[in-house]
């Protein structure tokens, strides 16, 4: 199975094991925190079908409807989760507000500390497994899913922390508190989600750091050609694209150019992965001794002088 594919996997496992325990228990404590704490996983668990079904498709080789390939289908998946996110902040709200006039009890405190520490346990080694495979691979709705366990990781603690404190000082509207701070919380994790995915699907730019990484890699064959222009980068999903147009002599070989292209897309892919190239390699329009000598430097030079520069 493909190692993308391999992790949404573990986080649907795990996803569904937590929450029917944190949903059982906290319905037999009568906590709202730990029932807040059961939707949540179960948002984790919507999350991670809704990233193992878009990986799925995103690995999908190019098509005849699709000839970009699917990597957007992974941004899509963002979105979806993080809409999910926003209803269930909602839904923590409606119920745990009611709760700071109403009397009730919390039973089963004891129980509570093991379910929230354990959870948090869990959720932080699946959500580090996914965020490395999600950096390795670029992938966006890996990505977002590792960040819902890593939230539900820190609510967990908030929660075990205010049953820690109800046992300690008795206080039972640490309950309702904790589980409208959880909300707001996760009400900005998604706020976050959403951006990020946006800016795919609106296709801006590579970060500076790509960037940079790119311009270097064409640094190191500077001296095989005279400039490059229109550099445009953006990502779909996990796939990046960038094309640049690349100025040579006008009387170098085709298959040469050709060549030094394929060196250059090489180095940029050996540097940054899922990566599509497109290099447009046109003619100097300077008419320079340097062209039929094939001499870039003199080339360089005379086509600076071109355009004015000093």
């Amino acid at each position: 199975m493909n190692e993308k594919l391999k992790a949404a996997s573990l986080s649907v496992l795990s996803g569904a094991i937590l929450t029917i325990i944190k949903l059982a228990v906290g319905m037999k404590m009568n906590s709202t925190s730990v029932v807040a704490e059961g939707i949540h996983s179960g948002l984790d668990l919507m999350a991670a079908v809704i990233a193992f079904v878009s990986v799925r498709e995103s690995i999908k080789p190019a098509d005849e409807r699709h000839r970009y390939g699917h990597g957007k289908f992974e941004n899509l998946a963002g979105i979806i989760e993080a809409f999910l996110i926003v209803g269930v902040s909602i839904l923590i709200l409606s119920t745990a507000i009611p709760r700071l006039t109403a009397g009730f009890e919390v039973h089963l405190l004891d129980l509570g500390v093991v379910v929230m520490g354990g959870s948090s346990a869990i959720n932080f080694l699946v959500s580090r497994r996914l965020m490395q495979v999600a950096r390795r691979t670029g992938s966006p709705a890996l990505a977002a899913d590792a960040w819902h366990l890593r939230t539900d990781v820190y609510t967990s603690l908030g929660v075990l922390a205010g049953i820690i404190g109800i046992k300690l000082t008795g206080l039972v509207i640490l309950d309702p508190l904790i589980a409208i701070g959880l909300s707001l919380f996760i009400l900005k994790v998604a706020f976050d989600l959403i951006r990020d995915s946006l800016r795919s699907i609106l296709d801006v730019r590579l970060s500076d750091n790509e960037e940079k990484i790119i311009k270097d890699v064409l640094a190191q064959y500077a001296d095989e050609f005279i400039e490059f222009h229109e550099l445009r980068t953006r990502r779909a999903g996990p796939q990046r694209y960038i094309d640049l147009h690349l100025v040579v002599p006008k009387n170098r070989a085709v298959i040469i150019a050709h060549a030094l292209c394929d060196r250059i897309e090489e180095g940029i892919r050996g540097r940054l992965p899922e990566v599509q190239i497109l290099i447009h390699t046109e003619p100097c329009g300077q008419d320079c001794p340097g062209c039929s000598q094939i001499n870039i430097s003199i080339c360089k030079s005379i086509c600076r002088r071109g355009k004015g520069d000093k």
